[in-house]
């Protein structure tokens, strides 16, 4: 996938199995022999006697394949969206991997911009909020300029609502209590912390759903130092690893039954950084021994929960990649897909952030280069899908490369819609939302 890796991980087995096979093999083959049965030689063709007629065999479709992959979709509806893909032109396929922004509030500015840019979808802000009726029309304009634009399957539409400082939809959706809180029911009561946690994301995913989002950029992963760290703070779950990951991994576990696409942030951490990249590139400058052992904890709990994507920061992490915005750089990418095994979407922060528009030119090519599969966010969305199909049309980049991240994306897509479809927003969905933002506090304040 990665820097000429993982091309295939997305229906691949889990990479543990890889040197698991020859033992296991080995082992089959010593049961069947002492019981009498014929050894065959697993994961290779077994031969046919000479004279002895072939039985012809029926080839498996393998977009029917049900096997769901540990970030959520279906073998199956991987391989349909990787066919769906490998017939688009380039000015589609280009679309597919952008989540653009807009600015103003007329839902048609949204539905235009993403009908001709052929985009995945968009990220509401504060600034496209006026109340609930506009808002609806918004999700229900871009909804409708995806299918306008020959796609089955739903739209990326986004939202930071994280509860706490963070809530984008004020005044909107229920207001929910900061990230922080969970960390503190967690480590007061962990049985009853983790399910009021858990209850609070399915419930804010289901009132996303009800106002027509499809994707929360949602929940905080980073793991904060506390006062000296300006950006995340109370957005993040706790200072301590594990609480953290206790957290997270109830929320992802939440969002996934509400059949919303949650993305855990801000891969491999930003709790630690003293500046904001929103204004310029910060360093993380612990060594690798410190970052496995601190930040990545609650990133590794999340992909064992089935985080569906995972978004990457920009902050120059000195111990994978000095220098750049990990968002830019193919070791990050790397980190993420090989050591803690996740083959799902991996989305980039905001491009529109000064850590990366004050030192990365064309940084859509170069995040697609690096590793990501979903550009969130451009400055200008118009001019990043002009780059990146001029990178496909000079080969700058691949087009394999840009195919499979587009088809995860799709393939993500495709997941929501289908567990969406067997998960009805109920009815009072905004009193269990009120309800679960009240147990959340509530059980914040026990510590």
């Amino acid at each position: 996938m990665t820097g000429g890796k993982h091309t295939e991980s997305g229906d691949q087995q889990r990479r543990g199995w890889r040197w698991m096979r020859p033992a296991i093999a080995g082992t089959v083959l010593v049961l069947a022999a002492g019981a009498g049965a014929a050894a065959v030689t697993l994961w290779e063709p077994t031969e046919v006697e000479p004279g002895r007629p072939v039985v012809a065999t029926t080839k498996t479709d393998p977009t029917k394949d049900t096997t769901p992959l540990a970030w959520g979709p279906t073998r199956g509806e991987l391989a349909t969206a990787r066919e769906l893909v490998a017939g688009w032109d380039d000015d589609k396929l280009a679309g597919q991997v952008i989540v653009g922004r807009y600015h103003g509030t007329d839902p048609r500015k949204a539905a235009k911009m993403v009908r001709k840019l052929h985009l995945a979808g968009v990220s509401v802000t504060g600034e496209n909020v006026v109340d609930e009726a506009q808002v609806r029309k918004t999700t229900a304009a871009v909804s409708r300029a995806v299918a306008a634009d020959g796609r089955s399957f739903p739209a990326v539409i986004g939202v930071d609502q994280e509860g706490g400082v963070v809530s984008h939809l004020r005044g909107v959706a229920t207001e929910f209590p900061e990230f922080a809180r969970a960390g503190d029911a967690i480590e007061a009561k962990p049985g009853k912390g983790v399910a009021v946690t858990s209850e609070a994301a399915r419930t804010t995913g289901l009132e996303l759903r009800d106002l027509g989002f499809t994707w929360a950029f949602a929940p905080v992963a980073d793991v904060t130092i506390g006062a000296a760290d300006p950006t995340i703070g109370s957005r993040s779950p706790s200072e301590d690893p594990k609480i953290a990951a206790a957290a997270v991994s109830a929320a992802v576990q939440g969002y996934n039954a509400a059949g919303l696409v949650s993305t855990t942030k801000h891969f491999p951490g930003h709790g630690a950084v003293t500046g904001d990249t929103h204004l310029g590139l910060q360093e993380l400058d612990f060594g690798m021994k410190k970052l496995k052992r601190r930040d990545l904890v609650p990133f590794d709990a999340a992909v064992d929960a089935g985080a569906p994507a995972v978004m990457v920061s920009h902050v120059d992490v000195k111990a994978v990649a000095p220098g750049k915005p990990a968002s830019m750089a193919a070791p990050i990418y790397d980190l993420l897909r090989d050591d803690l095994d996740f083959d799902g979407v991996a989305v980039t922060d905001s491009l529109g952030m000064g850590a990366v528009t004050t030192t990365t030119k064309k940084p859509s090519v170069a995040a697609l280069e690096a590793g990501a599969d979903l550009l969130l966010m451009p400055a200008n969305s118009k001019a990043a899908h002009r780059s990146v199909v001029k990178a496909l049309r000079s080969g700058r980049l691949d087009r394999s490369r840009v195919e499979d991240a587009a088809a995860k994306v799709v393939a993500m897509q495709l997941w929501q819609q289908r567990i969406a479809g067997g998960v009805p927003v109920p009815e009072d969905v905004r009193e269990q939302a009120e309800k679960a933002s009240a147990a959340l506090s509530e059980a914040g304040s026990e510590g």
